[in-house]
């Protein structure tokens, strides 16, 4: 649990909420040229239309960075004042984008539909009606567009399920990610869930180990079952699947949270690893010294502010900040000396930056 603890107070989380994020998308015009899954510009790419996996937030940061000159150039040309985006408008866009599904694997609502009844979940659950006492029917599933609910009522739900599996003689029903993804595509389609909200919001976590100790999760989470390298990079659609598959092996009754609290873990577990990824503090120094940072930033020149140095703590989240409030100014500063803007190769190269820059201060 040390390292569980270090983690909560040296990697600081800055709160998001998606509806936040949509409206500050829309209020700082970035719909004029983007869209989100179809709705808004049509001059830039959708963002909540990735269909890469390998979509992290260090991908988005880095993605955001590389092209930020061009993004500047177009908003400018188009008479646009440039975004200044404070860290906590920066968290709730990222929270909009994954609330958007931007960050899920791909599903299919044809394999879907097959997934959901081959795993039984349509004896219980109708559409529109329930089938089976205490078996809510789809059009009530709020967690539907809400990530952190799904995670919540699936774990909640398990003990229930486990019930009337074992009196119906039907084995546990192991998922896999792409099965759940295929469901949630096929039910967030289904012309009566269409008008389910989608939300994401994240807390800072702070009372999230509390709860991990007194819900009794750290009495096996320890040692070689510690959480906290085995999160990273994994979506809420991966973790809730994970949870699903590992109930039938929890001390029983296992824990029930209420949303709150599946929120506050989940911000303490989950989004610390998420925004601050596995890196190499090492490889980090080396993107420093190579992407010509250490040229201003470790001399002072062309007022460019020390870094390693500074009072704070780095992620993804903060860098999209820091990239729109100083990013223009720096881009001139740079221009004036002759110096190419700096792009990161893989989004590996901005989380090992990242992790360097937290190291030394």
């Amino acid at each position: 649990m040390v390292a569980l603890g270090l983690q909560a107070t040296t990697l600081p989380v800055v709160p998001g909420d998606s509806e936040r994020g949509e409206k500050l998308f829309e209020s700082e015009r970035c719909v004029q040229c983007h869209s989100v899954d179809g709705k808004g510009g049509r001059t830039a790419p959708d963002l909540g239309r990735q269909i890469d996996r390998s979509f992290t937030p260090a991908q988005l940061a880095s993605t955001m960075w590389n092209h930020a000159p061009v993004m500047w150039a177009a908003i400018e040309g188009a008479g646009i004042e440039k975004p200044r985006l404070s860290p906590e408008g920066a968290a709730d866009l990222f929270a909009f984008f994954y609330s958007s599904r931007f960050f899920d694997k791909p599903g299919d609502a044809a394999r879907g539909k097959q997934a959901f009844a081959a795993k039984h979940c349509a004896e219980c659950h109708g559409i529109t009606e329930s089938r089976a006492e205490s078996a809510p029917p789809v059009v009530k599933w709020e967690s539907l567009g809400q990530p952190i609910l799904l995670v919540q009522q699936m774990w909640n739900h398990s003990a229930t399920m486990r019930d009337a599996f074992s009196r119906r003689g039907i084995p546990w029903q192991e998922l896999t990610t792409q099965d759940l993804a295929d469901i949630l595509v096929y039910l967030r389609t289904l012309p009566e869930t269409r008008q389910l909200a989608t939300r994401f919001a994240y807390g800072s976590g702070e009372g999230g180990e509390a709860l991990f100790e007194s819900k009794g999760c750290i009495k096996c989470h320890t040692g070689r079952l510690a959480l906290e390298n085995r999160l990273h990079d994994l979506t809420l659609t991966d973790i809730a699947v994970d949870m699903w598959n590992h109930a039938p092996r929890m001390i029983q009754p296992p824990p029930s949270l209420t949303e709150d609290e599946m929120r506050q873990l989940m911000s303490f577990l989950w989004m610390r690893q998420f925004v601050y990824p596995a890196a190499s503090e090492s490889r980090g120094k080396q993107v420093f010294t190579e992407k010509h940072c250490a040229d201003c930033h470790a001399s002072g020149e062309h007022g460019a502010p020390p870094l390693p140095g500074q009072a704070r703590k780095y992620s993804e989240v903060t860098i999209m900040s820091a990239l729109w409030r100083h990013g223009p100014q720096m881009l001139s500063r740079m221009r004036q000396a002759s110096i190419a803007w700096p792009r990161f190769k893989t989004p590996e190269q901005l989380a090992d930056l990242i992790a360097y820059l937290n190291s030394v201060q």
